[in-house]
């Protein structure tokens, strides 16, 4: 090791770059400069964890700043071995391994290259020791930090405390630490989000029985309904779609305006408080003053173009550099990669839409009545089982291509790479995930025609429709089913396939070696055993708290229940990570970073989305405004001000056409004339549409009341968005990025450490004046 320190020395005395390690160190001067989180928490405190098994890691009442060998004397080293902590000894190491020659020739070069070729199996920190001892940690203390970290952090009895974030950081560096940080953050603020969306689903189980639509539903008996499929699908009572009119009122009520604009504003709040935190976190850790500029160029980089060298205008250093017209080439074909990828989710969300439009009718025509009655029900859940299948069956192939177009584009920094291959992958899993919910939502029976004059596709198969009671029914089902599954396969990807292949291996061990040698294996071989790290460090963890996210945001005005759904499982999902960080996985390599990337830009994004797809949900999707302008416009309270249930009174039958069951096309005509319903063929049928009868003028034309609605629905979208956005825009206007104390602490610190600075150049040169004077006057006193 005291080479490496020396190798260390001579690189920053030669003035090459190597911030790939830049720990900051101790100056000799001391402030107060902050107290340790550790040192704030109370153990009386039921969040809070013990104090008392929770060490001071180091002290935190000194200035820091990048070491360089050059100003040596301001560090304080007590230990030349220990300066150097072992997160930045493994960095070191590892910044060697990746550039040395091991072989002459143009690509015999760094540790990955003979990772690639098999000449070595695996390469990784190893963890401190085991993370289980037989003594207690109260009465004997930690092992290791490993094994605090297991007690504190990753078992499941401490599932209701705080996350030690400052070990987590020490023992794993501080991009893993910052992935905690914004992990507990989030699951903190869905608590609120989660507790409102409860109360809107609350509030529409109490105002159930009072509810004037889902009763006329339920009270209409004598209202016929028109086939929603050709052929097989018979005529059904309005009164038959009571249980879904009464789900549909549970999530489409009148809290969900409220609640989609709560939400909203919530995402703002969560993201504006966010940066307050991490610039807490970022001065804690000593990220304020780390910049890209101080990350090395990736090996694959220097490989590819270590023949072509321009002066970096900010250092002045020589370095690789790739020319614009190969740089927009590469940029192209990637784009173009990524356009047909999206194409290609189009095409798997055309294949669903084909399998609804043709399965609608054949589960209609079902043996089972259980089926055949709930033909629709069927169909959209058998279409979102399968939907998930392909999503992630598309999922390994995207990550395929977006690792090919990533190496394509040859980044010229690791957070370069990463921030390209976490792009496309996000774009690839938001589009496929979340593509069969917008068709749900904005295009599900909104272009079906009419009776007798269906649209159809490929002009065969005739589109599908809503349910009687409408389409929310069906984006709660497709988000509901969707979540679920998607949560419950990743945590068992995270935890049960770990767990299963860690037994697997320690069994093919113990026949190998016999379960007396398990003992006497060295910590290398130990890790070995354990599953590596993804090869895309955080981009899994990020990536499926950010698609939550998108769920909680993007459709919570159809589904109140998201946040609460994501709280449970981010509960759960912080101690699974741990667990697998901890117990499961091998040590990953600490790296550093200031925030989360680009993934914050992705949830300013979302927020942004989120505001438009619920201001067209509540518009489009929903019943809102249908009922609302019902009850100004048409209702029995029209003209005086007034809203409330009695104003609903006759809402149903004036929200469903008439239509003439003889105008039917030979293609669409039922094999049901009707008759079981009167004893005698039904002449006329009802449909949702606002459409002129039958024997009117104009047969089937548009009446005034569906131009209201529609001018009501984009007046009101307009509204909701310009309001949202300006209160959007007020609230990150009001909340500072840096708290006001941290401002003044960090300039007080400039000043002081200005101050110091000056004060030891003085000090050293007024030393070296003197000794000048003394060597000077000794050798006039030796002359002869």
């Amino acid at each position: 090791m005291g080479f490496l320190l020396d190798w260390l020395h001579f690189c920053c005395s030669s003035r090459r770059k190597i911030y790939y390690l830049p720990r900051r160190y101790k100056f000799m001067s001391r402030i107060d400069k902050h107290i340790s989180s550790f040192r704030r928490w109370l153990p009386k405190k039921p969040m809070r964890l013990d104090k008392e098994t929770l060490p001071d890691l180091e002290e935190n009442d000194c200035y820091t700043a990048p070491f360089s060998q050059q100003r040596i004397h301001h560090f304080i080293i007590h230990n030349k071995d220990t300066f150097f902590n072992n997160a930045t000894r493994s960095r070191i190491i590892h910044h060697i391994l990746q550039r040395i020659k091991y072989e002459e020739g143009k690509n015999k070069i760094g540790l990955n290259r003979l990772l690639t070729n098999g000449s070595y199996e695996a390469a990784f920190p190893l963890h401190e020791g085991s993370y289980r001892s037989k003594n207690s940690i109260r009465t004997h203390g930690a092992v290791n930090h490993r094994h605090l970290l297991y007690e504190c952090w990753a078992s499941w009895g401490v599932w209701y405390k705080y996350q030690p974030l400052d070990l987590v950081r020490r023992y794993f560096g501080e991009k893993i630490g910052l992935y905690f940080a914004w992990l507990g953050w989030y699951t903190g603020m869905l608590f609120p989000a989660a507790f409102i969306g409860l109360f809107v689903f609350l509030y529409g189980v109490i105002t159930l029985d009072h509810c004037q639509v889902s009763k006329e539903v339920c009270q209409a008996t004598d209202i016929i309904m028109c086939p929603v499929c050709d052929k097989y699908c018979p005529f059904m009572r309005l009164s038959d779609s009571c249980v879904y009119a009464k789900v549909t009122h549970l999530f489409d009520n009148g809290a969900t305006v409220f609640f989609a604009v709560f939400m909203a504003v919530w995402a703002t709040v969560f993201l504006e408080f966010w940066k307050r935190r991490r610039a807490v976190i970022a001065y804690d850790w000593d990220l304020i003053d780390w910049e890209e500029e101080e990350e090395e160029i990736r090996p694959q980089f220097e490989a590819k173009y270590s023949k072509k060298e321009r002066m970096n205008p900010i250092s002045g250093k020589p370095e690789p550099y790739q020319a614009f017209a190969d740089k927009c080439s590469r940029l192209i074909v990637s784009a173009s990669g990524i356009f047909f990828m999206i194409c290609v989710v189009i095409a798997a969300v055309f294949g669903i839409v084909i399998y609804r439009v043709v399965t609608v009718s054949t589960f209609a025509a079902f043996k089972w009545a259980l089926i055949r009655n709930n033909s629709q029900v069927a169909t959209t859940g058998t279409a979102v089982c399968i939907n998930f299948c392909i999503i992630m069956l598309l999922n390994v192939l995207y990550e395929k291509v977006a690792l090919l177009l990533t190496n394509l584009e040859q980044p010229r920094t690791e957070s370069e790479w990463e921030n390209s291959f976490t792009l496309k992958m996000f774009l690839f899993q938001f589009v496929n995930l979340n593509s069969s919910t917008f068709y749900i939502a904005f295009f599900l029976g909104r272009f079906t025609g009419h009776p007798g004059a269906y649209l159809r596709l490929i002009n065969r198969w005739r589109l599908e429709e809503c349910h009687p009671s409408g389409c929310l029914i069906d984006l709660c089902m497709q988000m509901g089913i969707i979540m679920v599954l998607k949560q419950t396969w990743n945590n068992f990807m995270e935890l049960g396939y770990p767990l299963i292949q860690n037994w697997w291996t320690r069994r093919k061990v113990r026949q190998e070696h016999g379960p007396e040698r398990r003992i006497s294996f060295p910590q290398w071989e130990k890790d070995y055993n354990l599953q590596p790290m993804n090869a895309y460090g955080l981009f899994d963890e990020y990536l499926e708290m950010i698609l939550q996210f998108g769920f909680t945001t993007i459709f919570v005005a159809a589904f109140p229940l998201a946040p609460l759904l994501a709280l449970l499982n981010n509960i759960i999902e912080i101690r699974l990570d741990a667990y697998k960080f901890v117990t499961q996985w091998r040590r990953p390599l600490a790296s550093r970073a200031k925030d989360i990337g680009i993934w914050y830009g992705i949830l300013e994004g979302i927020g942004i989305l989120s505001v438009i797809t619920n201001a067209f949900v509540i518009a489009i999707t929903s019943d809102f405004i249908p009922r609302l302008v019902y009850a100004y416009k048409y209702g029995p309270c029209a003209g005086q001000g007034e809203a409330g249930q009695k104003c609903m009174v006759g809402y149903v039958n004036a929200s469903l056409s008439v239509f003439r069951i003889s105008d039917f096309e030979n293609r669409s005509e039922p094999e049901s004339d009707g008759s079981e319903f009167s004893g005698t063929p039904l002449k006329y049928c009802r449909y949702r549409d606002y459409r002129e009868p039958p024997h009117s003028l104009v047969p089937y034309g548009y009446t005034l009341q569906f131009w209201h609605v529609l001018a009501a629905r984009l007046a009101f979208i307009i509204v909701f968005e310009h309001l949202v956005f300006c209160i959007k825009h007020l609230i990150s206007y009001l909340i500072p990025d840096l708290p006001k104390d941290l401002r003044d602490r960090m300039r007080r610190e400039k000043y002081l450490i200005q101050e110091m600075m000056y004060e030891a150049e003085l000090e050293r040169l007024q030393k070296e004046r003197k000794e000048r004077k003394k060597n000077g006057k000794a050798h006039h006193n030796e002359w002869p």
